[in-house]
């Protein structure tokens, strides 16, 4: 059972808030992107005694960065552990071990520890093994990137090892965030981000490999123009704009995440050969079964809101404004006006859409609602990609065109191929727990894309800013 509290809720009366703010002290040990969002949001709130530490050897870079600024940095996470009342690392899931091992027996007896990464198991297991017993551990995680505004947002709060008044605390530290607090056991976190996550990086990170594989930038090719693929691109070209780790640590430390990126591959692998043998009737028969099972919809019903289901997310109308957002970013004015005219007046070409019509089947095989964790606890790229795959399936029309376009169609076969290949491979890099396999595997895409990954971020904060205005 998970428990929502929003962060109205958390504030108290001034006079009681005003105590903790001046005499409790903050630590952040970790001062990448998100540990510099959990630093500075507390320290504009008022928090009067706010201090951070990254790798011994930045420490007089950092120092530098913040020189007349009311934050405290500190040479090491000895001497923040020591100081601070509430304790946060911002680390990477692969380097937990070692720096809980390092600073965890120098936390201040009754401290409350915390971590902000998108897989808990590898925390609990360091937090209980290197955390004094007289130290408690509320744990947490924002689910969404660091350059997207966290009002509103999921928080996820694990009240693992603290008595009652503790959880309280943590609530009035980080309601600056303006986030909407869930609390869950490390073990459901897990499975949510799981749920949530670990797909939906697995389906742009394949896309990416397969458009870097082909040597082609699809915005240049015109061959799939409209609101559709703005979205795969986009998103896909910012995650590509992100660290590899955040995926990384998700996608190889987290066991459920391990299956269903697998599960991606294979459905993607079994579509594919419907589609090379020429199968269209079992093609049809087996994403009509998936998209019953996933929405709950009959094969000749165009999609309605059911009961516990969402509205439907992403309309064709604001499939149309992603695109004439993306033209207005990268060409102009002039490309915005004449993208207007074009989905106006000329209906989308027929795609294939595997990458679509593979999660859906993955989702269907492994028996996942993705609508379970929609509201609960779903980060923007998630919402939007259960969006448009939603505006797919809503038409049976649309399905059966993507089925068509498949078999029929050998323009996307090329594309198709690549996809597979990419998805067996990220799969396989998941399988075997080599960072250093997804590492360069990352990296080698990502530097196919470089020259874009400016305008792609414009681009993809854009469109999740109409999502969530409209969400």
């Amino acid at each position: 059972m998970y428990v929502i509290v929003t962060w109205q809720t958390t504030f108290v009366a001034s006079a009681e808030k005003e105590k903790p703010q001046r005499q409790l002290s903050l630590g952040i040990i970790g001062m990448g992107d998100m540990g510099r969002l959990y630093t500075t949001r507390p320290r504009a709130a008022g928090w009067a005694h706010v201090n951070v530490c990254d790798r011994p050897e930045k420490y007089e870079s950092l120092r530098d960065e913040f020189q007349g600024t009311e934050l405290t940095v500190l040479r090491d996470g000895h001497l923040v552990s020591l100081q601070c009342d509430f304790v946060v690392y911002s680390l990477e899931a692969g380097n937990i071990q070692k720096v809980v091992a390092e600073y965890g027996s120098s936390t201040k007896v009754g401290a409350v520890v915390s971590e902000q990464t998108s897989v808990k198991a590898p925390e609990r297991d360091a937090f209980e093994k290197y955390l004094p017993q007289d130290v408690h551990i509320i744990s947490c995680h924002s689910l969404h990137g660091p350059h997207v505004d966290p009002r509103g947002q999921p928080l996820i709060l694990i009240q693992h090892r603290a008595p009652a008044d503790k959880p309280h605390l943590v609530e009035r530290i980080l309601a600056c965030l303006e986030s909407r607090y869930v609390y869950m056991s490390y073990e459901e976190h897990d499975t949510v981000t799981a749920n949530t996550q670990a797909v939906t990086h697995a389906a742009f990170l394949t896309m990416g490999t397969a458009w870097a594989q082909l040597q082609a930038y699809p915005w240049v090719t015109g061959k799939n123009p409209g609101g559709m693929e703005t979205v795969k691109i986009y998103l896909c070209l910012r995650i590509y704009g992100a660290k590899w780790h955040v995926f990384a640590g998700l996608a190889l430390l987290n066991p459920e995440a391990s299956v269903q990126v697998t599960q991606y591959a294979a459905s993607a692998t079994a579509l594919f050969q419907l589609m090379l043998e020429g199968k269209y009737d079992a093609l049809v028969q087996r994403v009509l079964s998936a998209r019953r099972s996933v929405f709950g919809w009959q094969d000749t019903e165009v999609g309605t809101n059911l009961p516990g289901r969402s509205r439907i997310l992403v309309s064709d109308e604001m499939l149309d404004e992603f695109y004439v957002i993306a033209e207005r970013v990268n060409k102009g004015e002039k490309s915005a006006a004449e993208a207007e005219r074009t989905v106006r007046e000329e209906a989308p070409p027929a795609n294939s859409h595997l990458s679509l019509l593979a999660i859906v089947d993955c989702w269907h095989v492994l028996g996942i609602d993705p609508y379970r964790h929609l509201e609960l606890a779903a980060t923007p790229v998630f919402r939007m990609w259960i969006g448009v795959t939603q505006n797919l399936f809503r038409s049976p029309d649309s399905v059966l065109a993507a089925c068509r376009a498949a078999v029929d169609d050998v323009r996307f076969r090329a594309d198709d191929l690549e996809f597979v290949i990419a998805a067996r491979g990220w799969a396989q890099a998941v399988q075997f727990g080599d960072f250093d396999a997804y590492r360069r595997r990352f990296e080698m895409t990502r530097a196919f894309f470089a020259p874009r990954l400016t305008e792609a971020n414009k681009v993809g904060a854009e469109m999740l800013r109409v999502l969530s205005t409209q969400s």
